[in-house]
């Protein structure tokens, strides 16, 4: 009887990538474009249209006016109640959210979510990340960590197994890894500058911060990011109005949003603190205590950077440090921020546009691996 040999084999073929629906080409260009506009859809649609004359992006069978009513259709735009005399159309809920999701694809890639709280440190604690060493056992312990197979070995060695009995002292628990979490604020320049000389400064910033605020709320859910921006004066936003980011006709008042910063953090009760600042300009405003704007553009004026080197020293005494991610590599300014950076101990990025995200996100990362003290 002979034996059948089962032979089986592979076939290599050329590699064929699926064909991008109309609606899809348009929208990954459209995602772009929103972004730009602040989140202005009918603007949006104008560069659209300047688009598709010189690319030709639609055909007969798939205009413009297709591509906006299946946005409509998906829930990513619709009529822009607040004014309806205008009879535009406003992003949704559902763009913010894809706009943000998007930007983290794109500068920090594919991540994927993870379990809470992926804070490890070097130190050791509470939680449920186990190490493989034992100690003994300590008043206050967590009761889950008591290593029980260990703990009865222990108890019939000191004894014996005729008459058994388990003390304090036969117990062990088994260490584990420390799991912090962290808050952080991140400040954006909006002043005028950030759009001057030809370059788009502001919209790289706020896809960095969707970016980031995507990244935490999906895989750090116990961290904590809060968005302000400062121009003459600072204020908070909210990650779902990050879309419609503009700057202003604003100077730089820096104090400002280190004081708002500062003073979002001290009401946070996360041990681990720290300060994202996005600007590409010197602080050239001041506000004084009777409500006067002290505003001095030329150059760097001594009374308003003093008073940025004391916010500097004051985050450094609540253990909050800074990192400046300076969009302009003016030679004055790198000084001011040199001296910034001493005085409160943090760190300072020179960066361009390019790769300003990824900056941000390696130095997230590691900042959340250690324990700030």
């Amino acid at each position: 009887m002979q034996n059948k040999r089962h032979t089986s084999s592979l076939i290599f073929k050329q590699f064929i990538k699926e064909e991008d629906t109309p609606f899809d080409k348009l929208f990954n260009i459209w995602k772009e474009i929103i972004v730009h506009t602040s989140g202005d859809v009918d603007e949006s649609f104008e560069w659209l249209e300047t688009l598709d004359q010189e690319y030709q992006l639609t055909t007969p069978e798939y205009t413009l006016d297709d591509f906006r009513e299946d946005l409509k259709k998906k829930g990513y735009i619709k009529d822009d109640t607040d004014n309806p005399k205008k009879g535009g159309m406003k992003i949704t809920a559902k763009s913010e959210q894809m706009l943000r999701q998007s930007a983290l694809e794109q500068i920090f890639g594919n991540l994927k979510k993870r379990g809470k709280g992926n804070h490890k440190t070097k130190h050791l604690g509470q939680s449920l990340d186990k190490t493989g060493e034992y100690r003994d056992y300590r008043f206050g312990d967590n009761l889950d960590n008591i290593a029980l197979t260990e703990s009865i070995r222990n108890a019939q060695i000191n004894n014996g197994i005729g008459e058994f009995q388990l003390t304090e002292q036969d117990l062990v628990v088994e260490e584990t890894h420390h799991k912090s979490s962290m808050s952080t604020v991140l400040m954006i320049d909006i002043s005028h500058s950030m759009i001057l000389y030809g370059e788009d400064r502001i919209t790289p910033a706020k896809k960095v911060a969707m970016a980031l605020t995507q990244l935490i709320q999906t895989r750090y859910p116990k961290d904590s990011i809060d968005v302000i921006v400062f121009g003459n004066d600072a204020w908070p936003i909210k990650i779902k109005d990050l879309p419609y980011l503009q700057v202003g006709p604003y100077h730089t008042n820096t104090v400002a949003g280190l004081h708002l910063a500062l003073d979002i953090l001290r009401r946070k009760r996360n041990t681990n603190k720290q300060i994202f600042m996005i600007t590409d300009g010197k602080p050239s405003c001041v506000r004084e205590k009777d409500g006067f704007y002290y505003k001095n553009s030329f150059g760097l004026d001594p009374y308003i950077t003093e008073q940025c080197y004391n916010m500097a020293a004051q985050a450094r005494k609540l253990n909050i440090p800074i990192t400046t991610f300076m969009i302009a590599r003016d030679s004055y300014l790198m000084e001011f921020v040199e001296n910034f950076t001493e005085a409160n101990q943090g760190k300072a990025f020179y960066t361009g546009l390019q790769g300003l995200g990824e900056m941000i996100f390696e130095d997230y990362e590691t900042n959340r691996k250690k324990r700030i003290r």
